[in-house]
């Protein structure tokens, strides 16, 4: 049965500086009238939504961007006192925030913490300044250290550090060297993520002759090679699960009761409502989205406009395509029983000669009720997903 709780996604679009490759909606925050005439926006979007999610527990909260320590603590702050008097937050809700090295106060986390959240997520990417810098990153690993030690002295134990692999001229050891200076430090959660050079960023237009070499199997200049990511892959898992952080998602790993709660509510169809320029919502199998111009939102919530666009209903099939595709993402996979129980069929009546070709070819395991990717599946994950998108 579809758990009746739902998590909320609140998403700030404002950084100090957009980096090289980031493809997120995100802009400038330098423009104090414009951050001060979102934020009251998105207060009153949330007292808007607030009737399509009543008698429904919000079970997590994620504070993401953009960067939202990149804008003052106190905006947090109304923002939470809003969702706490309109909302039923579980007692125990995981409630997360992004920050950025160079971003954040000692004050800011004490506000943070003050108003409800529980959770950081900091984005350090590397250790070595110079691939930093080379990510168009305003903060140097001296400022990663300082930040998480505050983190620390202003009472937060469940911190999350983002890493990035296959960044351009990074090395295994520059890799390796990362992944040992954060392990030292015994976060709760570590993301570890493999860049990919989006359209629109500058990246992009900087690697393009790169992305275009590994598309035809030929040797990049400064990306890495499809087997140097590969090997990156593996000293990931290979470094982080002899440390004690055990892998929960592809990207994910985690010490013992720490998994992000939040994501994996994406991953097993857990409602979720998203709030602020271009948040998605999935509510009561109904998929929707904010308009992704900040005018424009603005503009359209002070004058009782809609915000919202791209309503669908999700069919049968997209609900099993996503049953699909998102769940095998979690390293336990999915559940025959599961699926049973959701779609009222079994799920070989469906995915029986893809189930078949994927196990004998060794990118997924069929054990115990349950179907997960392989390690070779994970490798190839966009790959063997994609198998699961029903004609």
């Amino acid at each position: 049965m579809k758990d009746e709780s739902i998590e909320l996604y609140i998403h700030i679009p404002f950084c100090r500086r957009k980096c090289l490759y980031c493809d997120f909606l995100s802009e400038s925050c330098n423009d104090r009238h414009r951050v001060h005439g979102y934020i009251r926006g998105l207060q009153k979007e949330l007292r808007n939504m607030r009737g399509t999610v009543l008698n429904r527990t919000v079970s997590s909260i994620y504070v993401g961007g953009g960067t939202p320590s990149s804008i003052d603590a106190d905006y947090i702050e109304d923002i939470m006192d809003v969702v706490f008097h309109d909302y039923n937050v579980a007692d125990d809700a995981e409630i997360s925030i992004e920050v950025n090295p160079g971003t954040v106060t000692k004050e800011a986390l004490k506000t943070y913490r003050r108003c409800g959240i529980n959770r950081i997520s900091i984005g350090l990417q590397a250790s070595q300044n110079e691939l930093l810098k080379r990510l168009g990153r305003i903060h140097t690993f001296e400022k990663f250290l300082n930040t998480y030690d505050m983190c620390i002295k202003t009472g937060f134990q469940n911190i999350n550090v983002d890493i990035m692999s296959a960044i351009p001229g990074q090395r295994i050891g520059d890799l390796s060297d990362t992944l040992e200076k954060v392990m030292a430090l015994r976060p709760k959660h570590i993301s570890a993520y493999s860049l990919i050079v989006e359209e629109g960023t500058p990246f992009y237009d900087m690697y393009a002759k790169d992305v275009r070499a590994r598309a035809s199997g030929e040797s990049p200049e400064y990306l890495p090679t499809e087997d140097e990511e590969m090997l990156m892959d593996t000293l990931i898992r290979d470094l982080l699960e002899s440390h004690g952080y055990h892998r929960y998602e592809i990207s994910n790993y985690a010490r013992e009761g720490y998994e992000c709660r939040h994501n994996n509510g994406y991953w097993i169809g857990t409602d979720y409502l998203g709030v602020g320029v271009g948040a998605a919502s999935l509510l009561n199998n109904q998929r929707f989205s904010v308009i992704r111009n900040i005018d424009g939102y603005i503009s359209a919530i002070q004058n009782g406009e809609t915000v919202h666009e791209n309503r669908v209903t999700l069919s049968r099939k997209d609900m099993m395509e996503e049953f699909m595709y998102l769940g095998l993402r979690r390293i336990e996979g999915v559940s025959r029983e599961d699926f049973k129980e959701r779609f009222g069929t079994a799920i070989e009546g469906v995915y029986g000669d893809v189930l078949n070709r994927l196990s004998r070819s060794g990118a997924i395991l069929m054990s115990n009720g349950c179907i997960r990717l392989t390690e070779e599946g994970m490798d190839l994950s966009n790959v063997v997903l994609a198998e699961f998108l029903l004609e």
